[in-house]
């Protein structure tokens, strides 16, 4: 186990594996995620529902790719487009039960990367959409005193 959260979902492993075998053998994925850096400065969201400070990403939409999601949700939360998404592997959790399913059970995600200019921060804050869940963003270093979710900040380490 590489950490566990305050709800007890455990990050078990990042699967070194490339992403046309994670899309196709791995059938439990169900959600990409990517660590954004701005510069040397990684960026965080405060996601409304949950209360905390995490990476930028979501669930697997019918029909959709990794690379697909990964694009969209950088797209909707970051107003991203036309990215050099870095495929960096899979996560594998135990997560507890929750909204999507009620009981304890396993589950994979796709990890990305992708770093940013710092002149895109303008555009970023103009362009995205979906500031509903995610309400505001932050460099992590800025981060004082508000929680953090504890997989997301330990994902961090995998985008140098």
């Amino acid at each position: 186990m590489i950490v566990k959260d305050q709800k007890g979902n455990e990050l078990l492993d990042v699967i070194l594996v490339d992403e046309e075998t994670a899309q196709q053998k791995y059938t439990l994925v169900t959600h990409a995620l990517v660590v954004v850096k701005v510069g040397e400065e990684y960026l965080m969201g405060w996601n409304h529902w949950r209360q905390c400070w995490e990476i930028f990403g979501g669930c697997i939409e019918e029909g959709e790719s990794l690379r697909q999601c990964i694009e969209r949700e950088g797209y909707e939360e970051l107003g991203l487009e036309n990215m050099e998404y870095q495929y960096l592997g899979l996560m594998h959790y135990h997560m507890a039960p929750g909204y999507f399913n009620p009981q304890w059970h396993e589950e994979y995600g796709a990890l990305y990367g992708v770093t940013i200019p710092d002149a895109m921060m303008e555009a970023i804050m103009q362009k995205r959409s979906d500031k509903e869940e995610i309400e505001k963003l932050t460099f992590y270093s800025q981060i004082k005193g508000e929680p953090i979710a504890a997989i997301d900040e330990k994902l961090l380490e995998y985008w140098k």
